[in-house]
């Protein structure tokens, strides 16, 4: 959420640094707030000055033995107009922060300036594509005709089962498969906390709906969120719950109304979770196997900074997750995102892309991101800062390191065989139990 009393002292500049990403900023309603923000204020301190003076005036007049019962009845009647003023600058300060709520993050000032993702900057690019002799499948075939024993029914990668067991955008991982998606959790765990100092987090995987507000899904991502069906009360007390659409949700939201001490930071923390999306804005995206699922896992990292650190911090974050791409020798590239194709609560943000042999295309595998001081300040995450002793907002950074159903489509692509067989990666193996071939 963006600063209310930046945005009311520099509406007209804010307006203009979000019209770089495409939004257009309503000044009139802004303006409007404030202008009777400012009556109601001036309008209190003045029924406040009045009824001290005449609260002055019933002490001397009962003093006196005089008759105070007009003067009380005028200070009665300023009492109820208080009352009034108070009840409306309470709901114009809801009203206003409803409308803050939905206001995206000002883009960095390095961000390159775009309408939509085909003007996004390419970085760089890492590994040699692939180079096949022979006609090769995508991961959905290459998937459905492996098998094992029993799991030859379907294949190892079993979109009938899923479909039959769930609906549609939901799979079966079985066998050899199913082992390669758990051996690449482990490796990105181990990678990240051991290599890179992160900490390791078992989070919950349903949040309240502050914990979304927090991290920006809420309220302008409703309609992407599954919510558990809850009591009434709970929905009128705002105790109804959510399945996470990421780890970034739980995880940056352990420093949500807290005050950190400086040498504390940065914080690195890490998780793996399943991830829920219901899709509701890509009917008919990606509808052919894992790349565009209900429920998917992804292992996130999450940084909680000091506001000089946080351009420093995303390049190590970025360059944390390039890492686990390098360690399995996939080829992929680097995009920073123009400021119309950056996230609602993103001020900048790098995209990595893996090479897809079947689409002859990169595709996204993790984003990652900048948020300024944005999410802090919904969350109210704070640090102590040494030199002044008082709270500031810390910084928050995130992204995924990295989206392991997507991690395993680029393995089996890029790694397959003549005979319809997946190459297990070497870095992989000992996770695999030796295996180094799935037939």
């Amino acid at each position: 959420m963006l600063d209310a009393k930046y945005l009311r002292n520099n509406l007209d500049d804010v307006a203009t640094q979000l019209l770089r990403r495409g939004y257009e900023l309503d000044t009139q309603q802004l303006a409007e707030f404030e202008t009777e923000r400012k009556v109601i204020q001036a309008k209190t301190q003045e029924l406040q000055a009045f009824r001290k003076s005449k609260s002055k005036e019933i002490g001397i007049a009962k003093k006196n033995g005089e008759d105070a019962s007009k003067i009380l009845a005028a200070v009665a009647s300023v009492g109820d107009e208080l009352k009034s003023m108070e009840t409306r600058l309470k709901e114009l300060l809801q009203e206003t922060s409803a409308v803050l709520m939905t206001i995206p993050n000002i883009p960095h000032e390095s961000t390159p300036d775009g309408k939509n993702e085909d003007e996004n900057v390419e970085v760089k690019k890492w590994g040699e594509l692939p180079a096949f002799d022979y006609e090769i499948k995508d991961h959905v075939d290459l998937g459905v005709e492996l098998g094992e024993g029993w799991n030859s029914k379907g294949g190892l990668m079993d979109f009938e089962t899923g479909a039959k067991l769930s609906g549609a955008r939901f799979t079966t991982l079985k066998g050899s498969l199913a082992r390669m998606h758990r051996a690449l959790i482990q490796l990105m765990l181990n990678t990240h906390t051991e290599e890179h100092a992160y900490s390791e987090n078992y989070v919950p995987y349903l949040v309240r709906p502050d914990a979304l507000r927090g991290t920006g899904q809420l309220p302008k991502f409703k309609e992407d969120l599954f919510a558990i069906e809850t009591g009434e009360q709970d929905i009128a007390e705002n105790k109804q719950l959510h399945l996470i659409p990421t780890a970034e949700v739980p995880v940056t939201n352990m420093v949500s109304d807290s005050i950190l001490d400086e040498k504390e930071l940065p914080l690195r923390l890490t998780a793996h979770t399943p991830c829920f999306r219901s899709e509701a804005g890509a009917y008919g995206k990606d509808v052919r196997g894992l790349i565009r699922q209900h429920q998917f896992e992804k292992v996130e990292l999450v940084q909680i900074v000091k506001p000089e650190d946080s351009i420093q911090a995303l390049d190590e974050l970025l360059a944390h997750a390039e890492k686990i791409l390098q360690m399995l020798k996939l080829p992929y590239r680097v995009v920073e995102l123009c400021t119309g194709d950056i996230g609602f609560s993103a001020c900048k943000t790098y995209d990595i892309e893996v090479w897809v042999p079947a689409q002859q295309t990169y595709r996204e595998i993790s984003s990652c991101s900048l948020f300024g001081d944005f999410q802090a300040r919904r969350m109210l995450a704070r640090y102590r800062n040494k030199a002044t002793g008082k709270p500031e907002l810390v910084h928050t950074v995130n992204g995924s390191g990295l989206a392991v159903g997507r991690t395993l489509v680029a393995i089996m692509e890029n790694y397959q065989q003549a005979d319809g067989s997946i190459k297990v990666p070497e870095v992989l193996v000992p996770y695999m139990g030796g295996l180094e071939v799935i037939r």
